[in-house]
């Protein structure tokens, strides 16, 4: 994302090296509070030069004006122009103040600047504003576990048909 998104002293921005602790720091934190963190996060959230940018995809921040990582979510592609919404969290102390919507606000304006043909996401039917935010921007259910499913904690499936 070359320009940061602003809302209310909160920045939108893309990945950059100084980042990388609190993106794993902010997802291992609320996978632990509600889940177990899987093998599969750990190589992701431990390098996601690798396993989310070297191939095409982007982790996106929400910063506040003090440069604290508040929220991050990441596209990450799947390769033939899919990609899945992921490893999207708040901290707990910034719930409430919409930060949830501005990440996936900039994910979807990033995401329709893509070459690509299908937008996923993978969840937990425990998680339900999570879910009311993912349906009120157009994702839909389809049937779960998704076919090649990373996550043992998934039993929601959504694709973006907006």
């Amino acid at each position: 994302m070359s320009t940061p998104t602003k809302s209310h002293g909160i920045r939108i921005v893309g990945f950059e090296p100084h980042l990388r602790e609190a993106f794993a720091t902010l997802n291992i934190e609320w996978l632990e509070h509600w889940f177990v963190v899987e093998d599969y996060d750990r190589e992701v959230l431990g390098d996601p030069g690798k396993y989310i940018l070297a191939n095409g995809g982007h982790v996106l921040f929400a910063i506040d004006e003090t440069g604290c990582a508040l929220g991050t979510v990441a596209l990450k592609h799947e390769g033939d122009g899919i990609y899945e919404l992921t490893k999207m969290v708040v901290s707990p102390e910034a719930r409430g103040r919409g930060i949830g919507r501005l990440l996936m606000d900039a994910a979807l304006d990033l995401y329709r600047t893509l070459d690509a043909r299908e937008l996923f996401l993978e969840s937990n039917s425990l998680l339900g504003p999570a879910l009311a935010l993912y349906e009120s921007v157009g994702f839909r259910h389809h049937p779960a576990p998704r076919a090649g499913s990373h996550y043992a904690r998934a039993d929601v499936h959504m694709i973006w048909e907006p």
